[in-house]
């Protein structure tokens, strides 16, 4: 649905891209997302609004601030023409560094568009502390940063009214997302199909729909499929692109979310885990312990896959015990949402909003 926006309402923010929960949940007084919204033109911004489209209507007077997030998928030239603009405008350039490495790429590319942000007057954001270092360590230096933690995936006041479906005498596991090369999809699957014996237990597969790049020669997706598609407890679905409402309720008909990183600095997958109350196997790798840490004992630690020797021929296994320590761990009873860590979330997203206001809006 398409909406015009009140110019009072505050400062005027593009998220590119926009699609993920975390770039959805960033409006508030003080500012208020354009995406997908009517602009003086009469110009409709899209939800996945590009590079190529911003520059495509400039001169860009009609927002003020500029929010990047994955500029991996953006191409150098593009991108750097696009801060050019911005410059022109008079628009803010906020950069959130999700990763610090690429997700898709070529990694000499993305450390080439990180000084180009570098370069330009852009303030940064990081999740975590230790990504912050990384990332002086990788560049030597960064401009001006901020450190703004995650927050939630599923806004607490979604959950109000809901509950976790009711306990079954068999864990139930979820694994979703898409496919990318920081993700070990296959082997999971396979070891949870093999070695998970329970007639009762069920995996729950939430897919986003896969292009031609995922069926290239050595993919691992086809043995993915056929392994679903064999065993009658895996419960495979796709969609265009997950929704919300889709995820949330597939983590409350959950027990066990499986978060196969090999690699990564953060992880959105690990906060809705949170949120939901669902206990996470997840790698330790990049920063997930700090995004733990950050809750306290608010939480409850994942089953963590000790992946700090890096050497693949253990993960399986690592993995698959990792899966049976959670199984041992949620019993035969489902936990209910924590009311209390959800109350804890809606004070928590204030402080982010201010957090980025400030970053927003501040005096250069």
């Amino acid at each position: 649905m398409t909406t015009t926006v009140s110019p009072s309402r505050g400062l005027r923010v593009v998220h590119v891209p926009a699609r993920t929960p975390y770039a959805r949940k960033l409006h508030g007084p003080d500012f208020h997302i354009l995406n997908g919204t009517a602009i003086s033109s009469g110009a409709v911004v899209p939800t996945a609004v590009t590079a190529t489209w911003l520059l495509a209507h400039a001169p860009l007077t009609w927002l003020d601030v500029l929010h990047l997030h994955h500029i991996d998928i953006e191409e150098t030239a593009v991108l750097e023409r696009l801060l050019d603009a911005c410059a022109e405008s008079g628009v803010r350039v906020v950069f959130t560094a999700h990763d610090t490495q690429s997700m898709h790429g070529d990694e000499s590319a993305f450390t080439e568009r990180l000084r180009l942000l570098l370069s330009a007057d852009v303030d940064w954001v990081f999740l975590t502390e230790s990504s912050r270092r990384e990332m002086v360590g990788l560049l030597g230096t960064t401009s001006p940063a901020t450190v703004i933690p995650h927050g939630y995936v599923v806004p607490p006041e979604a959950l109000r009214g809901r509950e976790r479906e009711q306990a079954v005498t068999s864990a139930r596991f979820l694994m979703f997302g898409a496919s990318r090369p920081s993700r070990d999809q296959l082997s999971p699957v396979v070891n949870w199909s093999l070695g998970v014996t329970d007639p009762g237990s069920t995996l729950r597969l939430l897919l986003r729909a896969f292009s031609p790049a995922d069926f290239i020669p050595g993919s691992p997706v086809p043995l993915l499929l056929e392994t679903a598609r064999h065993d009658p407890r895996i419960r495979l679905s796709m969609r265009p692109y997950p929704t919300d409402d889709e995820v949330t309720d597939a983590g409350l008909a959950s027990d066990v979310l499986l978060l196969p990183y090999l690699w990564g600095s953060h992880s959105g997958q690990l906060e809705l885990a949170f949120d939901l109350n669902l206990l996470p196997v997840c790698s330790r790798t990049g920063h997930l312990p700090e995004q733990y840490r950050q809750h306290g004992q608010l939480v409850t630690e994942p089953e963590w896959v000790d992946w700090t020797t890096g050497h693949p021929n253990l993960f399986g296994e690592r993995f698959l015990a990792a899966v049976e320590n959670a199984r041992s761990r949620t019993g035969s009873d489902a936990q209910r949402l924590d009311r209390t860590f959800l109350e804890h979330r809606d004070q928590e997203h204030k402080a982010i909003l201010a957090a980025y206001a400030g970053v927003y809006g501040g005096a250069r």
